[in-house]
């Protein structure tokens, strides 16, 4: 029988986690038929993005870093890719010349332009020393004001992209075998972001620098050209994550991934990975997403207002953090 010193600290140990469930078992009471197997589907599909934004923004937080760009980078790619994937007979062509394109042509744009704001926002932080936190705050406000002005590109003028091609929209919405292929997407990310931080010279350091980086620069690592490749990592799967998007919801506007960054970052740290650097898995990040996703859509499902959605969650992140820092001061 354990002592009440071990239940104690158990408690305090898993307190976010011990919120999380009773949040859950509310939601089940409330209203019991959110436990029908269908609901599990629509919440895999819903968190397919998320889960790909979380794989890109855990590697930054493992490195001690933080990215705030990831929602407005993931919108710049739904929009690019969109406004090349639509049908030729749709009235409101974003380029009403251009001959229909391979697919593979508009998700590589997208996903290399995204790569690519990752990487400068990796060089920032690298070589000119300027803190994540302002780095990516600053180009958050680019992407979005690149993305509106693209956006607002003649003969489009800011309506939203629509009429996109079904081989595009298949993308989010077909399944082989009962299983959609956004979730398929996403797990083969997982698969190959784990292979990332645990069988390559990058995932190791990735992890030193996290842990301390003036001992990775002593023991020879390049502690920049690091840090810009992670970034630029991130930027990648945030590139894929807005395609996916466009493609789930068949269409796509410049506010599309507002706010996907905070949901991110607190399903990492809900998933384990500390905000202090060198600690966090994929396996953790999964659940943290998926767990993150059950009570979204638990909250939206029994009717909970998206007014007090927006306070649960930022309670959730709040506690989060705090109990991440508490277990840093502990080790520390």
């Amino acid at each position: 029988m354990p002592t009440f010193d071990e239940v104690r600290n158990f408690v305090s140990q898993n307190a976010i986690y011990v919120v999380l469930i009773l949040l859950l078992l509310g939601i089940v009471i409330k209203d019991s038929s959110f436990l029908d197997p269908g609901n599990f589907r629509n919440i895999l599909i819903s968190i397919s993005t998320r889960v790909i934004i979380a794989l890109g923004i855990g590697a930054i937080l493992i490195t001690s870093g933080v990215d705030l760009s990831a929602g407005r980078i993931v919108g710049f790619a739904a929009v690019i890719s969109a406004s090349m994937m639509q049908t030729m007979d749709y009235a409101r062509r974003f380029y009403p010349d251009m001959v229909a394109l391979p697919m593979i042509l508009p998700i590589l744009a997208a996903i290399v332009a995204c790569l690519l704001l990752g990487a400068i926002n990796g060089f920032i932080i690298a070589k000119l020393n300027v803190p994540p936190f302002i780095t990516t705050l600053g180009m958050t406000v680019i992407v979005y004001g690149m993305n509106s002005l693209y956006f607002d590109l003649p003969p489009n003028s800011s309506q939203p992209i629509g009429g996109l091609r079904s081989d595009f929209t298949t993308l989010g919405s077909g399944s082989i075998v009962g299983v959609p292929y956004i979730v398929l997407i996403a797990l083969v990310c997982a698969g190959l972001t784990w292979v990332l931080f645990n069988k390559t010279t990058i995932g190791k350091n990735m992890y030193a620098i996290g842990g301390n980086r003036e001992a990775a620069k002593v023991s020879g690592i390049n502690v920049g050209m690091n840090l810009i490749m992670i970034y630029a990592f991130a930027g990648a799967m945030y590139g894929l994550a807005g395609v996916l998007e466009a493609a789930r919801t068949g269409g796509a506007t410049n506010n599309y991934g507002n706010g996907y960054e905070l949901d991110a970052i607190a399903a990492c740290v809900v998933g384990g990975v500390s905000t202090s650097g060198g600690v966090g898995t994929v396996p953790g990040i999964l659940v943290g997403v998926l767990i993150f996703g059950v009570i979204n859509y638990g909250l939206t499902f029994i009717g909970i207002s998206p007014y007090w959605q927006q306070i649960v969650k930022g309670l959730i992140i709040v506690v989060a953090v705090a109990f991440d820092i508490a277990k840093y001061y502990r080790k520390k």
